[in-house]
């Protein structure tokens, strides 16, 4: 395979992890509100909580592709097997 098929496939690999990871977090944090919180709370309190949950799953998944990659990064040499996605254009 060459380059450009190996940043392709890491791309999707890498969205499908991502996205993998934002629904466990949300899962789980929806798990740890309803242990701890229950019916207890108001309609208008459980849209905020789980809106804040949300993006606390966006956010947390963000950081834990952001933490995989580095530690990729260190383990292989990125540009020996992927073409970069952005260029810079000369003038």
């Amino acid at each position: 395979m060459n380059k450009k098929v190996n940043t392709v496939l890491f791309i999707l690999g890498a969205t499908v992890f991502n996205i993998i990871t934002m629904i466990l977090i949300l899962v789980i944090g929806l798990a740890l509100i309803s242990m701890f919180v229950g019916e207890n709370l108001g309609a208008g309190a459980a849209q905020i909580l789980f809106l804040l949950l949300f993006v606390g799953s966006i956010a947390g998944a963000f950081f834990v592709y952001h933490r995989a990659v580095k530690l990729l990064s260190r383990k292989i040499d990125m540009e020996k097997y992927f073409h970069p996605i952005f260029t810079r254009f000369k003038k």
